[in-house]
């Protein structure tokens, strides 16, 4: 027999499993993921091939020890929510079809007097769009902190305060358009290094796991910037999930979930972080699908407002003062907002355009990048406390 026809069976069956996966059905419920992170946490994360290979072994009826059985339950829910996913951004609801809509009747959060399903208006809560003098008073503090270091993480005179963006598709072209803006800024303090580190298709749930390929791909752009982890001292964090689902109460608490262990990683990879400046999305009526059209991209605002009080409040998730015990998080304080209710200008006159976005009428076009990039950088030249690092003495 030819070598060939001795392979066409392997081959045969490599190719046949290859097709079942698309197929499977949960045979058992997975099990949660251990606090070590043995199973993969996304879509991402998962080995396809040995994946591949335990469904062809089960199919033989081979038995499987726990471990593969576990990571080939938890490979085809993975799939499964992923082809879930990509129909409903590519479909909708059928019973609430996306309609694009110039405008949707909301208030922006900055304007808002009366409650939105029990939630205050202004961006800190019961009408205040600055912080709590308490909050204001330890801003100070951490700001004070953040000075120039070297790559050890070093006060060093000729050292850096690296500025990062974490994020998905959204943030990653309006930070990349702003750090063009800001590097050509004659405000702009020379020690001062932007880095965008936000990625296309990385929302707050691809950043979860400390492992994942976001944070990796982050590691290579600030090695590429010639930045160290311990010069990164400021973050900004656009807040957004794929494909959101449910209430308030369920998408913005997976939303604020999510966040709090992006921001927990962040500080534990970049243990001089002082500050992060917390971002929602822009307007989201415009959508053409169910990526994260209204009133979602307007009640992302909320998981971010939750978390500073949170951590105004003392929860212990988001300790920044090691005098209070372990560190956690650094600093959280609101960057610009961004959402107005589409062609209704807000009180300052931000409003969004159909223009302003490209054909999915969700990813900015160079007008909204610039919208963005723009409140970014009068944020960074006007705002008390960012001003103070960003433009420097």
């Amino acid at each position: 027999m030819s070598t060939r026809c001795r392979l066409m069976p392997i081959v045969r069956r490599a190719i046949l499993a290859a097709a079942l996966i698309p197929q499977l059905s949960l045979m058992a419920a997975a099990p949660k993921p251990s606090r070590d992170g043995e199973l993969p946490k996304t879509a991402s994360d998962v080995d396809w091939r040995r994946a591949a290979n335990l469904h062809q072994r089960a199919q033989s009826g081979d038995k499987l020890s726990a471990e593969d059985r576990a990571y080939y339950n938890r490979a085809r829910e993975l799939r499964a929510t992923r082809a879930g996913a990509a129909r409903a951004s590519n479909k909708g609801d059928r019973n609430n079809p996306i309609v694009p809509r110039e405008s949707v009747g909301l208030v922006p959060l900055t304007d808002l007097k009366e409650p939105y399903k029990g939630e205050t208006g202004g961006l800190y809560g019961d009408g205040r769009n600055m912080p709590p003098d308490a909050h204001f008073k330890a801003a100070e503090a951490e700001l004070a902190k953040i000075q120039p270091l070297d790559a050890d993480g070093k006060p060093a005179d000729d050292g850096l305060i690296a500025f990062v963006s974490i994020s998905m598709s959204n943030a990653t072209m309006e930070f990349s358009h702003f750090k063009r803006l800001a590097d050509a800024d004659p405000l702009k303090s020379p020690q001062v290094a932007v880095v965008d580190c936000a990625q296309g298709g990385q929302a707050m749930a691809e950043w979860v796991d400390p492992r994942a390929r976001a944070w990796q791909v982050a590691d290579q752009r600030l090695t590429s910037a010639e930045v160290s982890q311990r010069q990164v001292q400021v973050a900004w964090i656009k807040l957004a999930n794929k494909v959101p689902q449910g209430e308030l109460k369920e998408h913005g608490k997976k939303l604020r979930d999510d966040t709090l262990q992006v921001i927990q990683n962040a500080k534990a990879r970049f243990p001089n972080l002082r500050i992060a400046y917390l971002g929602s999305r822009t307007y989201g009526g415009y959508a053409s699908n169910s990526l994260n059209p209204e009133p979602y991209a307007y009640e992302s605002a909320f998981a971010a407002r939750w978390l500073i009080q949170e951590q105004i409040a003392g929860d212990k998730e988001l300790n920044y003062d090691a005098a209070q015990g372990r560190v956690r998080a650094p600093l959280l304080l609101w960057g610009p907002y961004f959402w107005a209710d589409g062609m209704r200008p807000r009180a300052d006159g931000v409003r969004w355009t159909r223009e302003d976005f490209v054909g999915d009428g969700v990813h900015p076009s160079e007008s909204g990048r610039e919208i963005v990039a723009q409140m970014l950088l009068k944020f960074l030249h006007e705002d008390a406390l960012a001003r103070a690092w960003y433009v420097g003495k």
